[in-house]
């Protein structure tokens, strides 16, 4: 009885905080909690026309892990596996860094408006969606009249059929998703940086550290909690690709198949083809459990070397 109480006293107390968590504490109950026993068509032959999604998921017959043989016998498993494992890993990197160094810089300008502005610049691509994106890379890259071309072509060199040639894509998809991605995350270590103590800064100062040695010394030390945390999360996620990305920027062209199909690409075309829900439910089951395996094991390498550092 006391322990009910006392639950029911922390409440009054923390109402204010717990208004502020109730949206996003609903967004997971409805779009993450409440789908779970969807997990069950990864493990059945999903049939729609059973009399609706709660019938079909009951009546279905069980399959066992047919769909994940179907899922990892493909022609292109090893592809896809490798496309979405080699990316994500030079998302993480390449994001950790440009993020980081992006928060440095736009923290220790002096004019802060100008800051201010910077910042803004880098932060409206999050919001533009890829199917907008796609067409402004297509204004650049297009066979006829794209603006690359037309550059080339203006110096005495050959147009390219950049929709062809998958030498360049790996490239062009690392480049975009950091061009589109990299202003929100410099603002959430931005965040953490003006966070700090200025006192660290000034005392730098007076002992004579310049702008390099106040950033190697203070800056990254203090926000290296931070960015563990912001890397375990994202390796949670290594197995998973943005669809957008890798289905609108290269606009389905078959000959970047090699470099541009992931796991999330695949699995869409082959629901779109063969109408299969059970293949498409056990490569997301395949995803999330490979994630919570990686983000357990990252997490426990970080906490044998610094157990202050570690997620939990």
């Amino acid at each position: 009885m006391q322990g009910i109480l006392t639950f029911v006293r922390d409440i009054g107390k923390n109402k204010a905080f717990l208004f502020m968590a109730f949206p996003g504490a609903l967004w997971f109950l409805i779009f993450a909690y409440i789908p779970m026993p969807g997990a069950l068509i990864a493990f059945k032959q999903y049939r729609l026309d059973l009399g609706g999604f709660f019938t079909g998921l009951i009546k279905s017959e069980w399959v066992g892990l047919k769909n994940f043989e179907f899922l990892f016998n493909a022609h292109d498993a090893y592809i896809i596996t490798r496309n979405t494992v080699l990316y994500n890993l030079a998302f993480i990197v390449l994001g950790l860094v440009l993020s980081v160094s992006m928060a440095i810089v736009l923290f220790h300008l002096t004019q802060k408006k100008l800051a201010k502005l910077y910042q803004t610049a880098m932060f409206m691509p999050y919001f533009l969606s890829w199917i907008i994106v796609s067409y402004f890379v297509f204004s650049f890259l297009s066979v006829d009249r794209g603006l690359v071309n037309q550059v080339l072509e203006s110096f005495g060199a050959e147009s390219r059929n950049w929709y062809s040639e998958t030498a360049y894509w790996p490239l062009i998809l690392i480049v975009m998703n950091a061009w589109k991605g990299i202003g929100y995350s410099s603002v959430v270590y931005l965040a953490a940086i003006s966070g700090i103590d200025k006192t660290y800064y000034e005392a730098a100062m007076i002992d004579g550290a310049g702008k390099w040695q106040q950033t190697v010394r203070i800056t990254i030390p203090l926000i290296k909690p931070m960015m563990i945390i912001l890397t375990i999360l994202a390796i949670g996620g290594i197995f998973r690709a943005d669809f957008g990305l890798f289905f609108q920027i290269p606009r389905e062209s078959g000959a970047l198949f090699p470099v541009t199909n992931v796991i999330d690409t695949y699995v869409y075309r082959s629901m779109k083809v063969l109408g299969d829900f059970g293949m498409a439910a056990a490569a997301g089951f395949y995803q999330s459990v490979v994630g919570l395996v990686l983000v357990l094991t990252a997490n426990w390498a970080v906490k044998k070397i610094n157990e202050d550092e570690a997620l939990f």
